[in-house]
């Protein structure tokens, strides 16, 4: 029998689907979620199907900002030719983004015993949790909020693309959540730093997803509940997205850092009560 049921897949993708783009952590959401469906969280397969969905996520990032990223890539291809077109924000900006996902792929690769091993326990979930809501706070209010997306550079993508690594080690912390501390840090406004981590988040996390495929089939879990899961993850990604970019046009993260904090005690009074195991 699968791992996990095409019902359960649902669930699941629908979990994906709101957290990978918010800053709440999507990891701490699912093997919250997989614990209280009594899905063994360290199960290889179901480590595979969590990274596996995200390529859903991914794919709605791909489908929102389709535009954007054709006129990214049509940039960075006539530049590879024409040494005029080089000087296109366009064309740096996508070499930018391949800069920055490199130091994620080496400590990933590097550390991956590690990820998988203590760092994935629920205790260090909850904890980064809490932690990265003090992070995020504290960045909005150092922010000025005075840099858009065109005032962009190497520097920029740099830091928020190692700040990834954060989350890799500390899953609580949040990919969003970290790479959006990091741009406001920078001074980037809200609407900036939120699209700037989902364009850094495009090549780790379908790099990351297809990387475990592997183990997800072969591993115990079939092959519709990874295809009901990663559809559902899609359509419910693609309104989330578009919902997150009109929330912090307007609004603080004030309540992410709210509900990160409620959350990451939820986590532990959970571990502590015995309701989840760690």
């Amino acid at each position: 029998m699968s791992a996990i049921s095409v019902g359960q897949a649902v669930v699941l993708g629908v979990v994906e689907g709101v957290t990978e783009f918010l800053p709440v952590s999507s990891t701490g959401h699912l093997k919250i979620t997989e614990g209280l469906m009594d899905i063994p969280v360290d199960d290889k397969s179901v480590v595979g199907f969590s990274a596996v969905i995200q390529v859903g996520a991914i794919a709605a990032v791909l489908v929102y900002f389709f535009k954007d990223i054709k006129r990214i890539m049509s940039a960075w291809f006539r530049g590879l030719t024409n040494r005029e077109e080089r000087y296109h924000h366009d064309y740096k900006f996508a070499w930018w983004v391949i800069y920055a996902t490199i130091p994620i792929v080496i400590v990933g690769l590097a550390a991956k015993p590690l990820i998988e091993g203590p760092l994935a326990s629920l205790w260090v979930v909850g904890g980064s949790l809490i932690l990265g809501s003090v992070v995020m706070w504290c960045a909005d209010q150092m922010g000025r909020h005075k840099r858009g997306e065109d005032d962009t550079s190497l520097r920029d993508a740099m830091w928020v693309g190692c700040s990834q690594i954060l989350a890799l080690l500390f899953p609580g912390f949040s990919r969003s959540g970290a790479t959006m501390s990091t741009a406001l840090i920078l001074d980037l406004d809200r609407v900036a730093a939120t699209r700037l981590s989902f364009f850094l988040g495009i090549p780790a996390l379908t790099g990351a997803g297809i990387y475990e495929l592997k183990d997800a089939l072969g591993a115990g879990v079939g092959a519709a509940p990874l295809a009901v899961g990663t559809l559902v993850s899609f359509v419910v990604a693609y309104a989330s997205i578009a919902w997150l970019l009109k929330f912090v046009a307007k609004h603080s993260f004030n309540a992410f850092v709210v509900y990160r904090i409620i959350a990451g005690l939820a986590i532990l009074g959970m571990l502590t009560t015995g309701v989840v195991d760690g």
